[in-house]
């Protein structure tokens, strides 16, 4: 090991822990995460860590927390050729970008060349893309070094990462200190779910076993494992990033997103990803922007949205408590706060599960049996076959959602629901226009009801009635086309991350980084970073009351 990297990595130990005591007043500026991708890829030019020790470190660090069941596929030899290679160019001086030599994963519903990509089904058990998703192209361009293929909910319909065929993800804060001492509950049965349907890819940069993730977003789902596992996570401008090589749900809505642990990170994946691509038409020309975001900004220049339709039923004390402190933080420092209204938010989840369910019944023709995937053994007829494959390949939430579409869908049905769906989401996105059309520059919302529900609790609803529990505050946005971006900030009385929401205007994506930016610079949220005392192992837990030990 290279002198002057052993604060951050030494005995291959890896650490929670709290930089302070949360508090529910506004506090100073949090400390810079150590961990966070900028502050490694400096290292890794310094010469103080090379890529193929940080790579060996995450891969360890995905066999030490299998428990949480955030990957699907673990492609460590491939991930220790990728780190050789960064190795070779830094050492030259000839480093492809900011992302080289650093360890990323990757949602299983995103193609990748050579490597299995399965949407956690039994549909596509077994299938190797003969082509990389464009945006996991861009990132292995630039050096970055692909760990894994991260665990969903099965082809991404669900909002707890626990309806996927190889099974539920588990949220690493159930397994820090500060939850465990206030559970009386074994933890094998007592744990957090981490949120859907990307949760893998929020458990794996929670869980320190990779620095970025891509998740998929339709209607939250990456901003609300983001939220519950206490990352940061975009969802950008519709048609911002390629969906080129992303196995659809929702054509109309899907976003590829991005999961990191700063404000910062985000920033700098966005600037790689995004941009037009021939083989996605509803790519967009990316606004010119600044080379990073600024350290300094003028808060009072910026105007807070707060929608009073968001005091929703089910909305936690601990979540509003948050909500109330972070948006009087903005008006401390000068920013304006006015209440806003989006009159037709109270209509928009059965929109959305109506829009939904017609695109899924579309997108799932195409997994008949016959060119790729799975196929029955059933036989005696075309269509035989093809009707045993599809009840043999989806479980029951995806079959459930393939026919209320073919319903909503039929002749005599197009008109009472997809159409009037669509005229709604026409309502919904003209209530944001006016919004920000009004002087509002973001908005500022919760991005879940509450902190991360018990797994044994979260499955005694079917999965339509959580994920329209869980998406309220999310599925606007994708409705509109706007980006979003959720920021932790604070742990709630369980121990347990809660995160607030920003909407951004269409475009302006940069803008609402920036704002993320300060509102994470003010927050103190408990940041997670990598700690070197292999000794901390040994201590009782009552001693080392503000530090969150993943996997000991």
């Amino acid at each position: 090991m290279k002198a002057g990297i052993s604060e951050n990595f030494t005995q291959g130990k890896l650490h929670w822990k709290l930089q302070e005591t949360p508090r529910l007043e506004p506090t100073g500026r949090a400390r810079q995460n150590p961990s966070s991708s900028c502050n490694v890829s400096q290292a890794l030019r310094d010469g103080r860590v090379s890529a193929t020790e940080l790579c060996r470190k995450c891969i360890d660090q995905i066999q030490r927390t299998h428990y949480l069941n955030a990957f699907i596929t673990i492609t460590g030899e491939t991930a220790m050729e990728q780190a050789q290679r960064a190795d070779n160019r830094i050492r030259t001086g000839k480093p492809l970008g900011p992302l080289d030599g650093i360890p990323f994963s990757v949602k299983d519903n995103f193609c990748t060349e050579n490597i299995k990509t399965t949407c956690a089904s039994k549909m596509l058990k077994g299938y190797v893309p003969p082509f990389s998703a464009t945006v996991v192209q861009k990132l292995l361009d630039q050096g970055a070094v692909l760990v894994g293929k991260t665990n969903l909910d099965e082809f991404a319909m669900g909002a707890g990462s626990t309806d996927g065929v190889f099974g539920p993800v588990r949220n690493p804060w159930s397994y820090t200190t500060l939850y465990r001492e206030q559970s009386t509950e074994d933890p094998d049965s007592d744990w957090a779910i981490s949120g859907g349907s990307s949760g893998g890819s929020a458990a794996a940069v929670a869980a320190l076993s990779s620095f970025l993730a891509l998740g998929s977003d339709t209607g939250g789902s990456t901003r609300n494992p983001g939220s519950l596992c206490g990352v940061v996570a975009l969802k950008p401008t519709y048609g911002l990033l390629s969906r080129h090589g992303l196995i659809p749900l929702v054509n109309s809505m899907d976003v590829p997103g991005i999961m990191t642990r700063s404000v910062h990170d985000a920033a700098t994946v966005l600037r790689i990803l995004q941009g037009r691509d021939e083989r996605d038409s509803t790519t967009v020309q990316a606004p010119s922007t600044p080379p990073s975001l600024p350290e300094h900004f003028d808060i009072r220049d910026i105007c807070v949205g707060i929608p009073k339709e968001y005091h929703a039923p089910g909305l936690s004390t601990d979540t509003l408590a948050q909500w109330s402190r972070v948006a009087a933080m903005f008006e401390q420092a000068g920013a304006r706060v006015q209440e806003v209204s989006l009159p037709h938010t109270q209509h928009s989840i059965v929109c959305y599960h109506v829009l939904c369910c017609c695109e899924v019944a579309s997108n799932m023709a195409r997994f008949d049996g016959l060119e790729y995937g799975h196929r029955s053994t059933i036989d005696s007829s075309t269509d035989a076959m093809y009707a045993t494959t599809r009840h043999e390949g989806f479980n029951n939430v995806v079959r459930r959602r393939i026919l209320s579409g073919n319903y909503f869908l039929l002749k005599s049905n197009y008109e009472r629901y997809f159409v009037k769906a669509q005229q709604m989401r026409r309502l919904i996105t003209e209530d944001l226009k006016n919004v920000f059309r009004s002087g509002i520059d973001v908005l500022l919302t919760p991005t879940t009801l509450s902190d991360a529900a018990r797994y044994t609790d979260f499955i005694q609803e079917d999965n339509r009635t959580r994920s329209a529990q869980e998406d309220v505050f999310t599925q606007p946005v994708n409705m509109a086309g706007l980006p979003a971006v959720t920021v932790p900030t604070a742990l709630s009385r369980r121990g347990l991350p809660i995160s607030l929401q920003l909407i951004g205007q269409t475009l302006q994506d940069w803008k609402l980084l920036t704002v993320a930016h300060w509102m994470e610079q003010q927050v103190n949220f408990p940041m997670i970073h990598l700690h070197g005392d292999s000794d901390e192992r040994k201590l009782d837990r009552s001693v080392r009351e503000r530090t969150h030990t993943i996997g000991s």
